[in-house]
């Protein structure tokens, strides 16, 4: 496992991060969710992703218990901030200082642990003032109860903004999360330049694009069962952008690449995010062990540009790069 330094900080996190959205608290039973955190450990991952809103919470506290017993130092636990938990109240949602102050206690309590290394503001929110999100995170900050600061899908302008106000209260935001994948490349414009001249660093969540990237969603063929896409629970949803049969057709194309490599589709995938050099982390996630040991392989890979420039053809116009989609990623209203 290679480690990459998270932001313009001197703070390093695993080049693979195990994240536990959509399976920790849903899809995958307990018993499970702790093998695959265990594989994670055991196969050089220190870093690991979670938010308050996955499972309404339930995400949280497995992986609390699955970490239960290592070494907290030689972990980095990140969590978020902003979406509604609990009974979903109008307050238990968004970026307020009611909020975030409330909702840092919680999550520490579910994850068994007094501090995060990273709280992150999972969306942007438009209705609070971006004055008071940063007071308390600067707040969270020197109480201790966190080391760093991120954000999620935030746009260029959001970044600067943040970062501005970051840069007052004397704390370090250094990451934004957002979607990225060979398919997905709508930060590549604005967001990561933006981001480079701020000494932000990207972790990236989706890099096999909901698993379109594996390769085992083939065009024609009926979809394989327990995979995401017959996830009734938001897999489905999620992915459904990708499944077209010409999307699923150009996937298939890249199997000589990955075979010149000695890699999967899903190990390619992974290591192809990881050539950006703005991109500190890929975010994987996995409902069974063995995909774990799977990813990790993609980690130090280093793939030649002709062969980038291969894949570049392959997908063609199959890939989103549209910034303004970064803009559409957060609610303009607070529904709770």
């Amino acid at each position: 496992m290679k480690f990459r330094y998270l932001g313009n900080s001197g703070f390093k996190i695993s080049e693979i991060t195990y994240g536990n959205w959509l399976t920790h608290g849903s899809q995958v039973e307990n018993d499970t969710a702790s093998l695959c955190v265990k594989a994670a450990i055991e196969n050089g991952i220190t870093t690991f992703d979670t938010a308050d809103v996955y499972a309404n919470t339930a995400a949280e506290t497995v992986l609390g218990e699955a970490l239960k017993g290592e070494r907290r130092q030689s972990l980095e636990i990140f969590t978020k901030v902003f979406g509604p938990t609990g009974p979903k109240g109008h307050n238990d949602v968004g970026l307020s200082r009611k909020h975030i102050l409330e909702s840092i206690d919680l999550s520490l309590g579910r994850l068994q642990t007094d501090y995060v290394d990273l709280y992150q503001a999972h969306r942007f929110d438009y209705e609070t003032p971006l004055e008071e999100t940063f007071q308390a995170f600067a707040d969270v900050v020197r109480s201790g109860k966190a080391l760093y600061i991120g954000v999620s899908e935030w746009t260029a302008d959001q970044l600067r903004a943040g970062a501005a106000l970051a840069k007052e209260l004397k704390i370090q935001l250094i990451s934004n999360q957002p979607q990225y994948s060979a398919l997905y490349r709508v930060i590549e414009a604005e967001v990561v330049p933006t981001s480079k001249e701020l000494g932000i660093s990207q972790i990236v969540w989706s890099p096999i694009a909901q698993g379109v990237l594996t390769g085992k969603y083939k065009p024609g063929a009926a979809l394989p069962e327990g995979t995401r896409a017959t996830d009734d629970k938001g897999g489905a949803k999620m992915i459904s952008r990708w499944m077209q049969e010409s999307i699923l057709t150009r996937v298939q194309e890249l199997e000589p690449i990955a075979a010149e490599l000695n890699l999967s589709l899903a190990q390619l995938a992974v290591a192809w995010v990881l050539q950006n050099e703005n991109v500190a982390s890929a975010i994987i996630g996995a409902s069974r062990p063995e995909q774990v040991k799977e990813n990790v392989v993609a980690s130090g890979v280093e793939i030649p540009a002709e062969l980038l420039a291969k894949i570049d053809d392959v997908l063609g116009d199959s890939v989103l790069r549209d910034p303004a989609l970064t803009l559409e990623s957060s609610p303009k209203t607070r529904e709770a």
